[in-house]
């Protein structure tokens, strides 16, 4: 009986993180994250799109992964912020693969605030908003309406929003000062990313509820700082906001996109799980 137990406890294990067969979405595929979330997709047995703006690095990136994992890996270069062009992925997945079982928004303008001044509030230009919303709200909205519409007809799908710790805290912009500089002149973190990043908590919890009885799932993550070779100034302010004392690693996110995507999380919605190093408890 023991041993029963043991062995239905260990293939329920396999089971629930299984993804093959299901077919899976990520948009700014060739950036910073988009592969490692793509990665654990393809591990895990799901066929993954990569869509991204960036021409040819979306289908190396594809052709690594099925190189890899040997499932069947794909790569779009699609501008998120056109509709028409989501709508042509849209054909082309479903042409491709018949189904869309998970998204995940990932896709954001985020360029590093060290020496930009000219992202501070009271210089940040009317182009500059608008363009970093169109990339993290409206492409979250495009694409969650184009993938998740389908996932409404066929009865089950799982949507991923990929916010940050700054959806939950304001950012220190302390962190990121340096010497000799005036006040003025000082970098900071764009206000466009803790709103983007906000807006998408909200576009959680209101998919999460709309869709709720048509069996599409609606979660968001929102990872704190990661490592990307930052100068060590700003690293060793940061890692001091951190109890566990460090950035995260790339692939230390992958856990949680797993587990959101998969059907160990199959009674979980609206839910926005931050991987923050403790930063935000404090």
């Amino acid at each position: 009986m023991a041993n029963q137990t043991r062995e239905s406890a260990v293939a329920l294990a396999k089971e629930l993180f299984n993804l093959s067969g299901r077919v899976a979405i990520v948009t700014g595929g060739a950036g910073l994250l988009g592969p490692m979330h793509a990665e654990i997709l393809a591990a895990a047995g799901a066929n993954v799109v990569l869509l991204d703006l960036k021409n040819g690095k979306a289908a190396s990136e594809a052709a690594r992964l099925r190189e890899e994992y040997g499932t069947d890996c794909i790569g779009l270069t699609t501008d998120i912020t056109n509709a028409g062009d989501i709508d042509a992925a849209r054909q082309e997945i479903l042409g491709h693969f018949k189904r869309v079982d998970i998204l995940i928004n990932n896709a954001a303008n985020n360029p590093d605030p060290i020496g930009l001044a000219d992202l501070r509030f009271e210089h940040l230009s009317l182009e500059h908003w608008e363009a970093d919303i169109r990339v993290g709200l409206t492409g979250a909205f495009l694409s969650s309406r184009a993938f998740g519409t389908e996932m409404v007809k066929q009865g089950k799908g799982v949507i991923v929003n990929v916010a940050s710790d700054l959806s939950v805290i304001a950012p220190d912009q302390r962190i990121y000062r340096l010497d000799g500089l005036s006040d003025d002149e000082q970098p900071v973190k764009q206000v466009t990313h803790s709103v983007v990043k906000t807006g998408l908590i909200g576009l959680t919890r209101y998919l999460a509820t709309y869709w709720a009885q048509s069996g599409v799932r609606v979660n968001a993550i929102s990872p704190g700082g990661v490592y990307n070779s930052q100068p060590i100034e700003f690293l060793s302010r940061i890692e001091q906001l951190i109890p566990l004392g460090r950035l995260a690693r790339k692939d230390e996110i992958q856990g949680a996109i797993l587990f959101l995507c998969s059907d160990a999380s199959s009674y979980m919605t609206g839910h926005n799980l931050v991987l923050d190093g403790g930063r935000s408890i404090l």
